[in-house]
């Protein structure tokens, strides 16, 4: 017992400095911007900093509620003495390592002539090459790995997906022990579609394929494949019943993503994603690595015997065929709905983690060896984390001093007002507009519009021209390198009605 708890204390370890030295990559490179800049991916920061204000706040969320990102950032920024940004870095290795240990779930007991633990770390770091692979800052780019490291696109969703097929996998290893895996899989299932309804398309959906699968192929399997649809689909309606509650919450349902109509667009949106991807050398390792994993994936499910390896195996291909042709098929235009490309491969390397026949001084040796390797690249990674996460920036720092210092209430576009909103000792202090200053109910919380008027606009390179026949020219315009302030005091100007 002793030696299986050192096993798995040096695999999360080695996930340790993977993860270090895959977020530093990525804090380091423009892609950098989706993680701590983008307006959208600072949602849960400003919720969480609303809760932690002791407000619990009237927030227009999209269809997405974010509850388990919210709750794990809010946990870091608690006991963490870090400024956003640092929290937004450390929650990024967080995430990593809740992949890890979920993949660590899907890679089944372990047992004589397996070696779960290295091949979940092995997983591991395919997934961080792919993240290594991608540094554009446009958060449109087909560049999907590396989405997990942010706090808005869905991490807490892609996570609760390969806990869905480890459960499954261990309750088919485990059939007949119980009530306890398929019960945590349906909360799995109702936690996940509660916080985001994508889970039903990405999990819910191709899982229950290939569980039907399982039952069609193979007598001996049928049972117990069949037994875990239930809890699948029923966690999976039960957190769309949860969602009720929350209702006031959501400003999108989401039906409006829907649009089978413009398959063909999507079709086209999506291939030319994945011309750009492959237009670069990073893009085309990054895709040829995805194809040997999903080929691996095909082989295995066709030769492998034990129903939780073969479950594992055509979960790691059907998954990412269900979302790609579902997302065509819906007329979507959103490559963060693809996301099961890049991580649901990978588990073609834990549906049969085999063990390497070495000598057992030479395995604990190699072992102990990468391991060290692991966290030394960790250790050296960790000030690049650090460097990144603390880097100042004038700009905003101009912004935010001076709203801060005006005691008066701005407002701004929205990819313009998010981040010094942030950033701001007040967050309500700046208000979220559209061009013609009318109160933009998106990801936002809606008592800020309760102000009424504001003196002084936040603009940049983002900002759409403004619109506004009641103004005249501003009093002054203060610059902030790529922000300008533009401010009519003593003049106010009125917010219009909201809306998303």
């Amino acid at each position: 017992m002793r030696r299986v708890w050192r096993r798995e204390l040096a695999g999360w370890a080695a996930a340790l400095g993977l993860a270090l030295v895959v977020v530093a990559a990525l804090a380091s490179s423009p892609r950098s911007a989706l993680l701590f800049d983008d307006g959208d991916s600072l949602i849960v920061a400003l919720v969480a900093r609303s809760l932690a204000d002791g407000g619990g706040g009237d927030w227009a969320m999209s269809s997405v509620l974010f509850l388990p990102e919210i709750a794990v950032f809010a946990g870091l920024d608690l006991v963490l003495p870090l400024p956003v940004d640092g929290v937004l870095a450390a929650n990024a290795v967080a995430n990593l390592l809740a992949l890890y240990g979920a993949i660590r779930l899907a890679a089944g007991r372990r047992r004589a002539g397996a070696a779960p633990v290295a091949w979940s770390v092995a997983a591991l770091a395919v997934f961080g090459l792919l993240v290594l692979t991608e540094t554009s800052p446009s958060r449109d780019a087909l560049e999907l790995a590396s989405l997990l490291l942010t706090t808005t696109y869905y991490s807490a969703t892609v996570v609760g997906v390969v806990l869905a097929v480890g459960l499954s996998r261990r309750s088919l290893d485990h059939a007949g022990r119980g009530a306890a895996l398929p019960v945590a899989l349906a909360a799995t299932a109702a936690v996940s579609t509660l916080s985001n309804p994508l889970f039903a398309a990405w999990a819910t959906v191709p899982l229950a394929l290939v569980l039907a699968g399982l039952a069609v192929l193979r007598r001996a399997d049928r049972r117990r494949a069949l037994v875990l649809v239930a809890p699948l689909v029923g966690g999976t309606v039960l957190g769309f019943v949860a969602r009720i509650p929350f209702a006031a919450w959501i400003a999108n349902t989401g039906d409006g993503y829907v649009q089978p109509a413009e398959w063909m667009h999507a079709a086209g949106y999506y291939g030319g994603l994945a011309a750009a991807r492959l237009s670069t050398p990073a893009g085309v390792l990054a895709a040829v690595l995805v194809l040997a994993l999903l080929g691996l994936a095909v082989v295995r499910t066709v030769r492998t015997a034990d129903a939780g390896g073969r479950l594992v195996s055509a979960a790691a291909w059907v998954l990412p065929l269900v979302v790609v042709v579902g997302g065509i098929a819906a007329g979507t235009h959103a490559a963060r709905y693809l996301q099961p490309l890049a991580f649901a491969p990978v588990l073609a390397l834990v549906a049969v983690p085999r063990a390497v026949t070495l000598r057992p001084a030479l395995a604990r040796a190699v072992a102990a060896g990468v391991g060290v390797v692991l966290l030394v690249a960790g250790a050296v990674a960790a000030p690049r984390i650090v460097q990144a996460a603390t880097t100042p920036d004038p700009d905003l720092a101009c912004v935010t001093d001076w709203v801060d210092a005006s005691g008066r209430t701005g407002a701004g576009q929205f990819w313009t007002v998010r981040l010094p909103k942030l950033h701001a000792a007040d967050a309500a202090r700046l208000v979220q507009v559209d061009h013609e200053l009318r109160g933009y109910a998106w990801l936002v919380d809606r008592r800020d519009f309760a102000v009424g008027t504001v003196s002084f606009l936040v603009e940049d390179a983002q900002t759409v021209p403004w619109h506004l026949p009641t103004a005249g020219e501003p009093a002054a315009v203060i610059e902030c390198g790529r922000y300008r302030i533009l401010d009519y005091a003593p003049e106010t100007l009125p917010l219009g009605p909201a809306h998303s």
